[in-house]
């Protein structure tokens, strides 16, 4: 078995029921506002090697796109200690990969009763909303149309909802750091990054 498909400290759910329940309010964070593509989370080759893996290759769920200066600013907003490294690993000229969406903005693996995909293959990003770190504290995205915002509102009452722990965040960013090419934790040593993990 991947280890990378074991339960994280904290026992971060499947989220299949409040998944389903924000599907059905809608929007959700699976959807991207038309003209923002550019703007979408990077999916590592690592992140999409274990999706076909495990689901199988869906035709077209991933889009190569542009490193636009947009979208490096963005990440440099996600990750402000980092943005040497981020310019390095999303180079001008370069691509990435994301997950690809429909006319309606929606991601290709959003049906009306959530996410598709199992949650431990789905995109650590995905994984990780609405949750994030600023520096070492655990805080979460301001998103008005985030049923579990909506309802939790503070970010304890958030984490408790989810039934999730601060550590099993704090583990599930450092992986995606690691799958992004950044060092596990701010203000680590440089890590080479490797480039071709961003080759579509």
């Amino acid at each position: 078995m991947n280890a990378d498909l074991l339960t994280l400290p904290g026992g971060l759910p499947s989220g299949g029921a409040l998944c389903g329940q924000c599907a059905a309010a809608g929007p959700t964070c699976c959807t991207l506002s038309p003209g923002q593509e550019e703007l979408c989370f990077p999916v590592s080759d690592m992140e999409r090697t274990r999706i076909v893996e495990q689901v199988g290759l869906v035709r077209g769920a991933f889009t190569p796109q542009a490193n636009s200066r947009a979208f490096v600013a963005n990440l440099a907003r996600l990750f402000p200690r980092d943005r040497d490294t981020l310019a390095r690993l999303f180079p001008d000229g370069g691509q990435h990969l994301r997950l690809s969406v429909d006319s309606a903005g929606n991601c290709v693996f959003l049906r009306a009763d959530g996410c598709s995909l199992p949650s431990p293959v789905r995109p650590y990003y995905c994984r990780l909303f609405p949750f994030w770190l600023a520096g070492a504290r655990v805080t979460a995205f301001a998103s008005p149309d985030c049923l579990i915002h909506r309802q939790g509102r503070t970010v304890h009452r958030m984490l408790a909802l989810l039934d999730y722990s601060e550590a099993g965040v704090r583990e599930l960013h450092g992986r995606l750091r690691l799958a992004w090419g950044l060092p596990p934790k701010e203000g680590m040593p440089f890590v080479t990054p490797s480039l071709v993990r961003f080759r579509p």
